[in-house]
């Protein structure tokens, strides 16, 4: 499995649900958070001009604006999943490059990094040269975190939430899973290639359900009863994911999609002869002693 500019590739081509944000747009997003950042600052300086004269309130000043360059991206893009004030007026997000929400360590890295991304003189100047080699328009704080910037608004249908069930006969299987140990960033994966399976061909749809069950399997630990096919793993993984973090579905959510169409057989190795039928031989007389 590949990853395209726009997303995460699979073997046919397709790509999963990115569009990636262009730089005049997170240019603006970025502008809007600093005015925000700025009027922050300049109460701070105010309140402790007024109320804690001397060195102290030139430590205090210090704090604070260390706690507002870098405490405030990564208090808001962790509250607003990615967001903030200027890339929700824009419709833009930050997330991994596997698609899945950002947690707030990628939110931290992302604070750091961006100290030498828009501060170093000429500022803002390096943010826009990696952006532009990147093929993911990638800051350098964005190359470090893993993590890119999407439009969530586009001419294109917004996406719904969606509600995963169990397969039918598994029911019970799903419930009693563990995904304690499945990332955000595998259900994201999973979520998309479910969703996309009817753009698959039968082989590359088998193909890609193995390498997406593989290494779940062996982040829990488990291996699936005999007969459940690696689609249907995932379906099931889906399900009690979204039962663990969610509970319940979602007033938002758009139902349980249709049940996928029943996994294909696994391809048959090309050059695979078959052994040649054969009559059971009749048992050779007894000769006579002479």
């Amino acid at each position: 499995m590949a990853i395209h500019p726009a997303g995460i590739v699979t073997p046919e081509a397709v790509v999963l649900d990115f569009e990636l944000a262009g730089l005049a747009s997170r240019g603006v997003a970025k502008l809007l958070d600093v005015l925000i950042q700025g009027v922050a600052l300049l109460a701070v300086g105010i309140a402790v001009g007024f109320a804690v004269p001397g060195t102290a309130g030139v430590v205090l000043l210090v704090v604070g604006f260390a706690a507002t360059v870098l405490g405030y991206p990564v208090l808001v893009e962790s509250v607003m999943r990615g967001s903030s004030p200027g890339k929700a007026a824009l419709g833009l997000r930050v997330v991994t490059v596997e698609g899945a929400p950002i947690a707030p360590r990628h939110a931290f890295i992302r604070s750091t990094v961006g100290i030498i991304d828009f501060l170093l003189p000429p500022g803002g100047l390096l943010a826009v040269v990696t952006s532009l080699l990147s093929r993911r328009g990638q800051r350098l704080g964005d190359l470090v975190a893993g993590t890119m910037v999407l439009r969530e608004r586009s001419a294109a249908a917004p996406p719904v939430a969606v509600w995963f069930s169990p397969p039918h006969g598994l029911e019970a299987y799903a419930r009693n899973l563990d995904v304690s140990s499945v990332t955000a960033e595998q259900f994201g994966v999973i979520r998309s290639f479910l969703l996309r399976v009817g753009e698959l061909t039968p082989e590359a749809r088998v193909a890609m359900a193995f390498r997406l069950a593989d290494p779940v399997k062996d982040a829990m630990h488990h291996r699936p009863p005999p007969g459940v096919h690696p689609e249907q793993f995932l379906v099931a993984i889906a399900a009690a994911y979204q039962r663990r973090h969610a509970g319940s579905p979602p007033p938002s959510a758009a139902g349980t999609p249709p049940p996928p169409p029943p996994p294909p057989p696994p391809p048959v190795t090309v050059g695979t002869a078959r052994p040649p039928r054969t009559r059971p031989l009749a048992a050779e007389p007894e000769r006579e002693e002479r």
